[in-house]
């Protein structure tokens, strides 16, 4: 990092957190000028908990008609928000909304965002791959996270599935950041185990991933005045270090359900992390972890978090030779303390690893279902994910990929290979 480096840092308009913050965002819709919303969410919330139908009941009161989307689904794909456009769209009270409402996690968000592009003119999903023109209405969003790792909230891209050969498209823009950024943690004080972990890697990567990830002075910016990401600057570090401190602290307390109090405390302090995380990677952007891991979920259809999971530790371990300095630093916050910086960073990948294998999450690829055979067709899909891939910051891109899907496949990290007093030291 040095002072030639470009600070080119985008945001949500309004960032709100705390518990039961939730109440706040009536009255602050109507201040806003706000009259007529949807809710897009899903079944769950409409059905299994109070808070779609106590925002609307509020919103009512406030003078601000919401009207309900529960079709959200799970990775949702372009055909579903192409779907939604034309059914939404023939509801007369969907006509004249002037705002977009996100309730849930980063499938629902990335949906509503998808929604904001294309209800305006009713243009499949599709046409908006790519650079969108400026002249594109978007509907401003208010995004409500329900778990503690997509960071969707504070991102500019919205990631769908293309049915046709099940890889995610990503429709980028910096108008589709959310005007309000709503994160309530007591949405996340009732998620399950499994959704509590896949969601807090998430954020772990997210952090570690934008803190490693390409320098803003080498970023590719294409010649584009606004750019979504824009790499990793003194800015975006700083959040990335706050929510990687806060994740060695809470994420592995976050499911400890033994003790509800330390439990609940641990994930208003993942909300925090997952926020944080998101400020930094939402301007500097991702690499190898992401990309790989699309591939792996394309292949597996894994759950995000999982996927991200099983590839964090490899990809920090070929890391090593260029961001030695960065890996030291995430070690310290994780506690290792050897003395030898080198064997600290070695150590970090293993430490993650374990971490990981501890939340229930595989830790090698033929784990997660992927075939030896498979290994040739998952780097190259990975590496056809180019944006992500001209972001890894290290020579030889290619041969880097193919070394790591390998490692994770059979499960080898440096540390493990490392002579014994090393790795006792």
């Amino acid at each position: 990092m040095g002072g030639e480096d470009l600070v080119h840092f985008c945001a949500p308009a309004r960032l709100i957190m705390g518990t039961g913050a939730r109440e706040r965002l009536p009255a602050l819709l109507y201040r806003l000028g706000y009259r007529r919303g949807l809710v897009v969410t899903d079944t769950f919330f409409t059905s299994s908990t109070p808070w779609v139908w106590e925002l609307v009941a509020a919103g009512h009161a406030h003078g601000v008609t919401l009207t309900v989307y529960d079709g959200g689904a799970p990775d949702p794909t372009t055909t579903l928000c192409d779907a939604a456009t034309a059914a939404l769209r023939a509801d007369a009270d969907v006509a004249a909304i002037d705002h977009v409402i996100a309730m849930g996690g980063g499938s629902n968000i990335d949906l509503a965002k998808a929604l904001c592009l294309t209800l305006p003119g009713g243009a499949p999903i599709r046409s908006f791959i790519g650079r969108i023109d400026s002249a594109t209405p978007v509907l401003p969003l208010v995004a409500m996270p329900t778990t503690a790792g997509t960071g969707s909230e504070a991102t500019p891209g919205a990631i769908l599935v293309d049915p046709d050969n099940a890889t995610k498209v990503a429709v980028m823009d910096n108008r589709l950041r959310p005007a309000v950024a709503l994160i309530d943690p007591e949405f996340t004080f009732t998620c399950p185990p499994r959704v509590t972990a896949d969601a807090g890697i998430d954020a772990l990567t997210h952090a570690i991933e934008s803190y490693v990830t390409m320098d803003a002075a080498r970023f590719d910016l294409r010649d584009d005045p606004d750019p979504g990401y824009s790499g990793r600057n003194p800015m975006t570090m700083l959040f990335a270090h706050e929510s990687i401190r806060l994740c060695a602290r809470h994420l592995r307390r976050s499911l400890a359900d033994h003790d509800v109090a330390a439990m609940r405390e641990a994930r208003v302090g993942m909300s925090h992390a997952s926020l944080y995380a998101a400020l930094s990677y939402g301007s500097a952007g991702l690499n190898a972890v992401h990309g790989i891991a699309y591939a792996v979920a394309g292949l597996t259809h894994l759950s995000h978090g999982t996927t991200n999971a099983v590839m964090l530790p490899y990809v920090l371990d070929a890391l090593r030779d260029v961001r030695r300095d960065e890996l030291l630093t995430i070690a310290r916050l994780f506690d290792i303390a050897d003395t030898d910086a080198d064997t600290a960073v070695a150590r970090l990948p293993v430490v993650l690893r374990d971490l990981i294998h501890a939340l229930g999450v595989p830790v090698t690829l033929e784990a997660c279902g992927i075939r030896e055979d498979d290994l040739d067709t998952l780097t190259r899909d990975a590496l056809a994910v180019t944006r992500l891939a001209k972001a890894f910051p290290v020579p030889d891109v290619a041969a880097r990929y193919a070394r790591i899907v390998r490692n994770a496949w059979d499960g080898t990290l440096a540390f493990d290979d490392a002579p014994m007093q090393r790795r006792v030291a």
